[in-house]
């Protein structure tokens, strides 16, 4: 058995593993992309207030309540992308 029976194609070694590692290392990169932070609304203190004061009026462990959190948690995110 010759070398090229054995492997038919081994020219096509090099370029498929290089892009292969290329692929692989093209899905992630270290720097932040500029750019792509979505602007954050800012809230007048009145609509704030009036926010807390209907906030108050929910039952205990309204679902709204968690929601609320999981938006000060993504506004906290956009601060820090910005």
């Amino acid at each position: 058995m010759t070398f090229s029976a054995a492997w038919p194609r081994p020219r096509l070694i090099g370029p498929v593993l290089a892009t292969s590692l290329l692929a692989a290392c093209a899905t992630a990169t270290s720097e932040r992309a500029t750019g792509t932070c979505p602007p954050l609304p800012a809230y007048g203190a009145d609509l704030r207030a009036q926010a807390a004061d209907e906030l108050s009026l929910l039952p205990p462990d309204s679902a709204i309540e968690e929601l609320l959190r999981d938006y000060a948690v993504l506004r906290e995110q956009l601060r820090a992308c910005g």
